[in-house]
């Protein structure tokens, strides 16, 4: 049985292997984090960190990984939604619909640790995920909340929440 060092877990999964890595991710191993959108590697709804990079996981065959290979998901990123972008994501209710998110986190995290504090031609370089719901100004917020020390009140981008507050 082939095996995948998934979240800091070796695990068993058993599939041809040519079979995409986002399918093995979510038919074999139950992580549905990370979204299916366009098989082409365009929009980025897949989008996982392997060894820190943001890798595509739609078209990168499952063969091309090695056990040693370190992939995290959204799952494997934060269990309880406590990583720092997370929580700049939640402060600044920067998912609409949502699904595009997994994967936009995912590359913001990879942003970061190379770059901690990026400029916006950073992020517009990093940021290649496709949101149909047009939430870039929000993720670009985010991420500066998070290089920023986290304190979402800073952000300035005039959101008033449900409970009153404005960020």
């Amino acid at each position: 049985m082939a095996k995948l060092n998934v979240n800091g877990v070796i695990r068993d999964y058993e599939a041809e292997q040519d079979t995409p890595l986002l399918w093995v991710l979510r038919e074999q191993l139950g992580l549905t984090g990370t979204k299916y959108g366009c098989g082409v590697a365009e929009c980025g709804a897949c989008t996982v960190l392997v060894n820190g990079v943001p890798t595509r996981s739609c078209v990168r065959s499952v063969s091309a990984f090695k056990v040693t290979d370190k992939i995290v998901t959204i799952e494997g990123l934060s269990p309880d939604g406590s990583h720092p972008v997370q929580k700049a994501w939640a402060a600044l209710d920067v998912p609409q619909c949502g699904f595009c998110q997994s994967g936009m986190i995912m590359a913001a995290v990879a942003l970061l640790n190379n770059k901690p504090k990026p400029s916006d031609a950073d992020i517009d370089a990093a940021m290649t995920n496709i949101c149909r719901c047009g939430t870039y100004n929000r993720v670009r917020s985010a991420i500066k909340v998070v290089a920023d020390g986290g304190d979402a009140s800073r952000a300035g981008i005039g959101i008033e929440h449900a409970d009153g507050r404005t960020t």
